[in-house]
């Protein structure tokens, strides 16, 4: 197994968890919260997909367009909101996110071997060293977040997945 191998297994995988944690959600589910000020899931996706366009961005690679509110939908200022109205719907998220996995994936294949060594984006450097730290972080970042979501599923009486 390559490096890239690695990294593209990782992205995958974060992905499926994901997807598998919420597949079995309604639209009203997603903006539950398991405690008084944690993330409900909708906020999440959305800062998980606004996270890997601009990751994407500042690695100079193809990214999809998200709608023209999307990143101030997710930003951190509306992190406190619970009307479901201004969030998507989870149709919306699930398309999104396979955009990001599929640019992510893109991007991924066309980095030759010898850049995952390189620095990274200049603003990422603290967490993100080299290229290849933030191709990886591009599949970490989504179970990272997975794992908030194993509370809010309980909560709602849904079956243990992992």
């Amino acid at each position: 197994m390559t490096t890239k191998d690695a990294i593209r297994h990782t992205i995958e995988f974060c992905h499926r968890v994901v997807e598998d944690y919420v597949n079995d959600l309604a639209d009203r589910d997603l903006c539950v919260r398991s405690v008084p000020d944690s993330n409900h899931i909708a906020w999440q996706l959305g800062h998980l997909i606004s996270s890997d366009v601009h990751m994407l961005q500042a690695l100079g690679r193809a990214a999809p367009t998200l709608p023209p509110t999307f990143d101030a939908a997710h930003s951190k200022e509306t992190a406190t909101s619970d009307d479901p109205a201004k969030f998507c719907r989870k149709a919306e998220y699930l398309k999104l996110t396979e955009q990001v996995r599929s640019a992510k994936l893109a991007a991924l294949a066309a980095t030759p071997e010898e850049d995952l060594d390189k620095p990274g984006p200049e603003s990422m450097r603290a967490y993100a060293p080299t290229v290849g730290a933030v191709l990886m972080l591009l599949g970490t970042h989504w179970l990272m977040h997975a794992g908030q979501f194993v509370p809010i599923r309980r909560k709602l009486g849904k079956p243990a997945l992992y």
